[in-house]
């Protein structure tokens, strides 16, 4: 969530009046104030300023209202070509019918939407399912806003865990220091180069003792798309505990890989397949293919949610129980995304998921190609331990997705060593400005704090971009790279003051961990 500052424009549009407002000189409808605007008969025709910063005194025409909010929202950026967020922006006419049918519905109200709740039910057993959950031990679960919810509740129930663990042993829980909400040190794992930039496990495992409560492995880095290791981490807990006693579960923050993995690589084991696994949060509205504003987090079985953090709620009507961060939250999500379930299917999501992965190697094959720009990102990368990686190197490019490396849709890039020598005044943020100038979004941002010194570019793939797009994009950046390379006039002066002064381009700084507000930093979770 982004904080807002107060800004009086109307003192400087007040300043900014002709000649007879800015003398304090009554205006024309002050004037004539027995004769009201023509706003009702001719409201093509009306310039009454309507107020930006305070509430009107009086009312308005609905269809005025929604067409001066209509056009105001027409200087957003095209949802289609922002290449930054992670968030999916379009579902079916059918998906869209469904929501506005039921955008009224609040969630937390079961007694008087059953249905509502009966479908939520059947989300959270799908998932837990598609996650490989053990159905005799009862998987249970939530919906959330999204990921950010979602990953806090799976951090709190790991916590009070831990808590009910050293109290038994006669251990004081009494933590040293303390994360701003919820009581608990976070110990980032430096990332770099040699570990793709995502968490190695063997480095984690030099920040595990005694008080650690849990450790989040994440499922597609903001960064560059890759996925961490789960199975590694759990094979070195598990030696861990064999030699100390200490037993450490894992918590998989699957923001975006959980709903892409399950249907490109269902033989990677990941999710509860893995027995230290003991909960997963994922964002329906990323590959999941919801619009905004649905998460989930499901825990393995109802030992590894504390009772006392669920609380029982009966003053609606009915007894009913929740976990969660809010109270009062949409159903209409919960309902897109149950039409998902059952509109796509494992097929449907697995035909799309592949037809991303493979535009997505296509962007990245043709930006190596072009010598300007390494790509950091593997998608497009043989893996090295698969038979199918074997025989695709005999074969040449292939489409087999088994011989690829897994990863996210995404792909990672910066100027090559080759071209930043060559050109040295070329600065790599202005490929960022010159392509927001032709509608594209694609942020340009420093890597986690101990590389800062090292910037990417990053286009997240999602289900309309087609590869008619990916062609025009390569042909744009291709382009703007090479009026640069030629260009040393002032033009870069003023592209460089733009650069720093726009906008657009800090907004877009900001959203470049997944088009929501935030930088990602060090190794941590998305929403």
């Amino acid at each position: 969530m982004t904080l807002s500052k107060q800004v009086n424009s109307e003192k400087i549009l007040a300043r900014s009046q002709e000649h007879a407002a800015r003398h304090g000189r009554k205006n024309v409808h002050a004037l004539l104030e027995h004769e009201k605007p023509h706003t009702d008969d001719n409201p093509r025709y009306d310039t009454t300023p309507i107020p930006k910063h305070h509430l009107p005194a009086r009312s308005m025409d609905a269809d005025m209202a929604y067409q001066l909010v209509h056009d105001e929202l027409t200087l957003d950026g095209n949802p289609l070509l922002n290449l930054a967020s992670f968030v999916h922006t379009w579902m079916p006419p059918q998906a869209d019918k469904l929501m506005a049918e039921n955008v009224q519905k609040n969630l937390i109200d079961a007694s008087e939407y059953p249905a509502t709740q009966l479908i939520t039910n059947r989300c959270v057993s799908m998932l837990a399912k598609l996650w490989h959950a053990d159905e005799t031990k009862n998987a249970t679960g939530t919906p959330t806003t999204g990921s950010s919810e979602a990953i806090q509740l799976a951090g709190l129930a790991m916590k009070r865990k831990w808590q009910e663990k050293m109290r038994a042993a006669g251990k004081d829980v009494a933590l040293e220091k303390f994360a701003r909400y919820f009581d608990v040190e976070a110990r980032m794992v430096p990332v770099d180069a040699s570990t793709n930039y995502c968490m190695s496990p063997k480095r984690a495992m030099e920040y595990v003792d005694e008080n650690t409560i849990g450790i989040f492995v994440i499922m597609g880095s903001t960064y560059t798309g890759h996925f961490e290791n789960v199975q590694e981490m759990s094979d070195l807990l598990d030696e861990y505990q064999a030699k100390t006693g200490i037993d450490v579960p894992i918590h998989v923050d699957g923001a975006s890989g959980a709903f892409f993995a399950p249907f490109v690589y269902p033989n990677l084991k990941w999710d509860f397949r893995v027995k230290r696994v003991v909960s997963i949060n994922a964002s329906g509205h990323k590959w999941g293919k919801a619009y905004v504003g649905v998460g989930w987090a499901i825990w393995r079985d109802a030992a590894h949610l504390p009772k006392d953090m669920v609380f029982e709620l009966s003053y609606l009507g009915d007894k009913e129980y929740s976990f969660s961060l809010n109270f009062s939250r949409p159903a209409a999500p919960i309902i897109a995304q149950y039409f998902n379930f059952i509109h796509l299917g494992f097929e449907g999501y697995r035909k799309i998921s592949l037809h991303d992965a493979k535009n997505a190697r296509l962007l990245a094959r043709a930006l190596e190609n072009s010598k300007y720009y390494e790509v950091v990102s593997n998608i497009h990368r043989p893996a090295s331990d698969t038979v199918a990686a074997q025989a695709g190197k005999a074969l040449g490019v292939t489409d087999d997705i088994e011989y690829y490396s897994p990863g996210l849709p995404v792909v990672a890039f910066k100027f090559s060593a080759e071209f930043k020598k060559e050109y040295p005044h070329v600065k790599q943020k202005w490929i960022q400005t010159l392509l927001r100038s032709k509608s594209w979004i694609v942020p340009n941002y420093p890597m986690p704090p101990n590389v800062e010194d090292v910037e990417i570019l990053r286009v997240v793939i999602r289900e309309k971009f087609s590869e008619d797009l990916v062609e025009r994009l390569v042909i744009d950046i291709i382009e703007i790279t090479e009026s640069l390379m030629t260009d040393e006039s002032a033009s870069t002066q003023v592209l460089e003051k733009h650069s720093n002064n726009s906008s657009h381009g800090k907004k877009e700084k900001e959203a470049s961990s997944h088009g929501e507000g935030v930088k990602p930093t060090g190794h941590d979770s998305v929403c």
